[in-house]
């Protein structure tokens, strides 16, 4: 088994910011993309951002410039530097990972942000 554990949610102020990090434990396999997605009541998930093994970023349009992911390949972990937050960023944010045995996903970490 594979678990994912997230940490690092709660309630900010608008203009605020957060780190979410999520660190991957049990039967890894090689890692190849790890990411952020996020899930707002009544909206279906969304990506937010994800990372290659070698570094490569995407990002949703409404976060770029505000969000910034990273990993540690070596310590099987991501993490996800959220500044400037809106109200709109509220959901719960959930960390994924892609390996050869299949695609895993956290628990969920909620983040609020009020106006």
């Amino acid at each position: 088994q594979v678990q994912l554990v997230e940490s690092g949610g709660g309630l900010v102020q608008a203009g605020g910011s957060l780190r979410l990090s999520c660190a991957a434990s049990g039967r890894i396999s090689s890692i190849n993309g790890m990411g952020w997605y996020r899930q707002a009541p009544g909206k279906q998930r969304e990506l937010v951002a994800t990372i290659t093994s070698g570094g490569s970023t995407n990002y949703r349009d409404s976060v770029k410039g505000r969000f910034t992911i990273s990993r540690d390949n070596a310590k099987n972990t991501v993490s996800l530097q959220m500044n400037s937050l809106k109200p709109e960023d509220t959901a719960v944010y959930y960390c994924s990972a892609i390996m050869v045995s299949g695609n895993f996903w956290g628990q969920g970490t909620q983040v609020t942000v009020s106006s």
